[in-house]
């Protein structure tokens, strides 16, 4: 690490500024304090994630550090950025704070004080720089133009900002936009607990969350629950274990999980539960025996199949075009094989409906499908048409089925999957957790969710009965009949649409 003129590192630093306020270093702090230091004295490696309970003093030793640092380098530039502006300020006015009482920092404070405003400030430096020492940004302010050596982002995922996957992809999009204004060999900081199952703070691919990237991956991080792994308090001078019984009492389970003990939950007690799904990973296999054709997933055969297209166009703002089909067995248990989340990229803006649907045919060639059910409420209204001349032209007699939804689309969802999850009849392929359906299961509302294109679909499938019409495909020029349904048995179930 580099030193100064007098050779204070941080830790001195610290050691003088809380023997100055009467103090001493609780043991949790010292982590942080020897955690920063590491991480500050690693060019190469300067990104890091710090966790730590609430009220523990975090932001305290955060704007000693940034304070320390404006003294080891009085040329550094730091960018502090919050979910809100006031956020942000506040860390750079505890810095000013320090750095006018801290007897080592004294002589950084300028004569001017146009240099010394509450949001941002200039120290006294040796050369004249166009950015200011410390600078405070709200998330969503403009940064483009700005340079920074160290940015400090502080709680910058609040409930107000990651309650939605829209919300959180913007999140993200806006943070990304750091990596720009960082400086070759700077440091980035973040700060926070999580608010959200899917939070920003994620180093690592956790098993219980396949279909997200973490955000910070690669970053060094420093969680400190305030109990730890023994259950013993992490600060027992201020939160002993009464006191943390107290708070846990009153403030409630997920949220003492996620703001005291660092982990990331879902605050809507998710009604769909992921947990009880059924994974497999085995693939269709399409076999012929005694001139008759099966259809095996692992060891089972499978008897029928449903389909269905929630049809929509990417105007249309946050909504999605899913396609899923979902499989039944000889003994009636469902299989919920393949779902896509029909994309497509600017060259078929112009044709969206017939870009689309020819993703719906291959599609159904991959998964040996024989019909397929439209949500034809609105816009899937002339969609029908469209994909039965695509088949035709292709040669594949495909039944096209127009439906029309009569119920709510929660109370269709929920009807559709509480029984199967509370049987732990639903089996679902390995590849399907790695799509954002998982995520709209987890967050599913019955006052409304807003993503649940996915689950609409896969609703229809399971509440649709399994359609056993014959399939043609194209085999050397003529039509050849997949007559893979060789079960007479009828499987009926409940549905919320109707034919017309």
């Amino acid at each position: 690490m580099k030193q100064t003129l007098w050779g204070v590192g941080f830790f001195e630093f610290v050691y003088v500024w809380f023997r100055l306020q009467g103090m001493k270093i609780p043991r949790h702090q010292n982590k942080m304090l020897r955690w920063l230091s590491k991480l500050y004295a690693k060019p190469s490696d300067r990104q890091g994630l710090l966790m730590a309970f609430r009220n523990s003093g975090k932001s305290t030793i955060v704007g000693l550090f940034c304070a320390w640092a404006l003294y080891d380098n009085p040329s550094l530039r730091i960018l502090v950025m919050a979910a809100d502006h006031a956020l942000a300020k506040k860390m750079v006015r505890n810095v000013k704070r320090i750095i006018e009482q801290h007897p080592l920092a004294k002589h950084l404070k300028p004569q001017k004080q146009d240099q010394w405003a509450s949001g941002q400030f200039t120290v006294v430096r040796p050369q004249e720089l166009r950015d200011p020492s410390m600078l405070a940004k709200g998330i969503g302010a403009n940064i483009t133009g700005l340079r920074a050596d160290l940015i400090i982002c502080d709680d910058v995922e609040v409930p107000k900002n990651c309650d939605t996957p829209l919300k959180r992809q913007e999140l993200r999009e806006k943070l990304n936009e750091l990596d720009y204004i960082l400086t070759p060999q700077g440091m980035q900081l973040y700060i926070g607990t999580p608010h959200n199952f899917y939070t920003i703070y994620q180093t690592e691919t956790e098993k219980s969350k396949p279909e997200t990237e973490p955000f910070l991956r690669g970053f060094k991080k420093l969680e400190l629950p305030v109990l730890d792994k023994n259950g013993n308090s992490n600060w027992p001078e201020r939160f002993s274990i009464e006191k943390i019984a107290s708070i846990r009492a009153r403030s409630g389970e997920n949220k003492f999980l996620s703001q005291m003990m660092l982990q990331p939950v879902n605050f809507c007690d998710s009604i769909l539960d992921p947990s009880r799904l059924r994974t497999y990973n085995e693939e269709i296999v399409l076999s012929a025996a005694n001139n008759r054709e099966f259809l095996k997933i692992g060891d089972k055969k499978m008897v029928a199949a449903s389909c269905w297209w929630d049809p929509s166009f990417a105007s249309q703002k946050g909504d999605n075009s899913v396609i899923a089909c979902v499989f039944t067995d000889e003994e009636g248990h469902y299989w919920l094989h393949d779902l896509e989340y029909i994309r497509l990229g600017h060259e078929s803006c112009d044709n969206a409906a017939s870009a689309q649907c020819e993703k719906v045919i291959a599609f159904l060639e991959r998964n040996y499908l024989n019909a397929v059910r439209i949500e034809a409420n609105g816009i899937g209204k002339f969609l029908p048409g469209i994909l039965k001349q695509a088949l035709k032209r292709r040669n594949l007699r495909v039944a096209v089925l127009e439906m029309y939804s009569t119920a709510g689309k929660a109370a269709r969802i929920l009807s559709a999957f509480e029984v199967l999850l509370a049987e732990r009849a639903l089996n679902v392929h390995q590849k399907i957790w790695t799509t954002p359906f998982i995520e709209e299961m987890r967050e599913f509302s019955v006052e409304g969710s807003h993503h649940d294109d996915a689950l609409d679909a896969v609703a229809g499938c399971l509440a649709a009965e399994p359609v056993r019409l014959p399939v043609f495909a194209v085999d050397g020029g003529k039509a050849r009949m997949n007559s893979w349904q060789g079960s007479s048995r009828q499987f009926n179930a409940q549905t919320g649409f109707e034919i017309e």
